[in-house]
């Protein structure tokens, strides 16, 4: 019976012979089998949805039939067919959908591609290719399409090609979360920076890269992400890639001299693996950022948002006119669950907490009420190390009516009058009490960046699941990346986020 020794062995046999028959990359001679045996035991195995998932012509072949398919429902409708002497300028339609698709980045591989990133280019690329199709037929063929012809078309272009789109990342998702669709990862930079990627990319299988090793001559001696070892410096790129099939390369900070990271840069393209860098000063770094050569030496223009300036003056404009249509249409809600506050235990209906916002200010947040008064004796709560307070404190003394009204974030909507008055946004990093902002300060960097805007209902944090006792420096990092990335469209997008997770309920 093979012991686990013994198969690592014959693993090593088996590089060997391939590595006779194709020129690969293999550790020197000398280099003992017990050095990068476990290498070995980190290859993940190729499962057939890997190889479905990564294929490059996937998406552009099912955008291709769902085009096509939406040409012919078009042409033949039941008792509105339209005769291919006159429709056949609408075979132009899918090959222009797909360069427009090209255009907008719809194929290239991003790491975390949400339904939402894809609904503006996709309906952009659809209306303007139906435009142009009823254009081409009246100009070659002179005769007019009926409207419903065009409707038909860009209804069906829309569901076959957003539809097979969302299944497409439904399967990915579900791929990368039962190990099916990871794609092997080594970092390059073994810092507190790699460590960081590391863990994210271990926790989060959902960004398709899974972490077999670090590269660096001189890793961080205080390094502990469980289960991903240093397997050598960079020098030893190409055997450690070819004997744990890596196929992603991240590199991040390092001690490594910029020549030789150049050089590993033209390695990996050899060896043909993709290359993610981490660029320096990448914390001052968002969309806008603008990328112009200086002869041969290419500059990055940095373009920021002044929370003071214009752009989150408007913000702060449809925030106070959305929170006024909000108290409206919730007014009747609002009262209900204020009398079943006031029934369920005594107390007051509304809850007030002093809270830090912008620049510093502190105000009073409102929410129901959904504990019981709490004893004057107990002792004051301390969130854990490296943890965010919020959620159940303590004691358990949420009613019966609050355990509801968390469960369904019901009780946040009194703060729709801290966003008429002025104290709060509809979107922004959520506040924290003034004791723990003096105790995080001086604990987590750039914890007191996020005072630059005002304090939000929900935020980019918290639709990433950073809600209650969760990771403190994750959630400044989701929060201040908020800040530097902010659009209105961004802001929508965290609503819909907001609206799907309050839907979507989870203990």
């Amino acid at each position: 019976m093979l012991v686990e020794s013994d198969l690592v062995v014959n693993r090593i046999e088996l590089s060997r012979q391939s590595a006779e028959a194709v020129p690969l990359h293999v550790p020197p001679a000398g280099v003992p089998a017990s050095a990068y045996a476990p290498l070995l035991l980190r290859r993940p195995e190729r499962s057939a949805a890997h190889r479905l998932l990564q294929a490059t012509a996937l998406r552009p072949g099912l955008d291709l039939l769902g085009l096509v398919f939406a040409v012919v429902v078009a042409l033949r409708w039941p008792q509105e067919p339209v005769p291919f002497s006159e429709g056949w300028p609408l075979l132009v339609f899918p090959p222009l959908v797909m360069v427009l698709l090209l255009v907008r980045g719809m194929y290239e591989r991003r790491l975390r591609p949400t339904i939402l990133d894809g609904v503006v280019p996709i309906a952009g690329s659809v209306s303007v290719a139906a435009m142009a199709a009823v254009v081409i037929e009246s100009y070659l063929v002179r005769s007019q399409f009926a409207p419903a012809v065009t409707a038909h078309l860009w209804a069906v272009a829309m569901v076959t090609v957003g539809g097979t789109r969302a299944a497409l990342l439904g399967v990915q998702r579900l791929a990368r979360s039962r190990g099916l669709d990871g794609r092997p990862t080594l970092i390059v930079g073994a810092g507190a920076v790699g460590t960081r990627l590391a863990r994210r990319l271990e926790d989060q299988p959902e960004y398709g890269l899974t972490p077999v090793g670090f590269l660096d001559a001189d890793p961080l001696e205080t390094l502990d992400v469980s289960g991903i070892p240093v397997l050598g410096s960079p020098d030893d790129l190409d055997w450690v890639a070819q004997i744990t099939g890596a196929e992603h390369v991240v590199i991040a900070f390092s001690s490594e001299p910029d020549e030789r990271l150049v050089d590993l840069v033209r390695r990996c393209e050899a060896l043909g693996l993709e290359v993610s860098l981490v660029p320096r000063l990448f914390e001052s770094l968002n969309h806008r950022a603008t990328y112009e050569p200086l002869g041969g030496t290419p500059l990055v223009g940095l373009r920021t948002v002044h929370p003071k300036g214009w752009q989150f003056a408007v913000k702060h404009g449809f925030d106070r006119l959305g929170a006024l249509l909000l108290i409206v249409l919730f007014g009747p809600l609002m009262a209900a669950i204020a009398m079943a506050v006031r029934l369920s235990s005594p107390g007051p209906t509304i809850f007030r907490q002093r809270r830090v916002g912008r620049d510093g200010t502190v105000f009073d947040l409102y929410k129901f009420r959904s504990m019981r008064m709490p004893d004057p004796a107990a002792a004051g709560f301390r969130p854990g190390e490296g943890s965010a307070p919020g959620g159940v404190e303590g004691a358990d003394r949420r009613t019966l009516i609050g355990r509801l009204l968390r469960r369904t974030s019901l009780d946040e909507l009194p703060q729709f009058f801290n966003v008429l008055r002025g104290e709060m946004s509809l979107i922004g990093p959520r506040p924290e009490r003034p004791e723990f902002v003096e105790l995080f300060e001086t604990d987590i960097r750039r914890y007191g960046d996020r005072h630059r805007v005002k304090s939000g209902l929900t935020g980019w944090a918290q639709v990433h699941g950073l809600r209650g006792q969760t990771s403190l420096s994750d959630r400044v990092e989701w929060d201040n990346y908020y800040i530097e990335h902010w659009s209105l469209g961004l802001d929508f997008k965290i609503l819909v986020l907001t609206v799907l997770a309050v839907l979507r309920p989870a203990e």
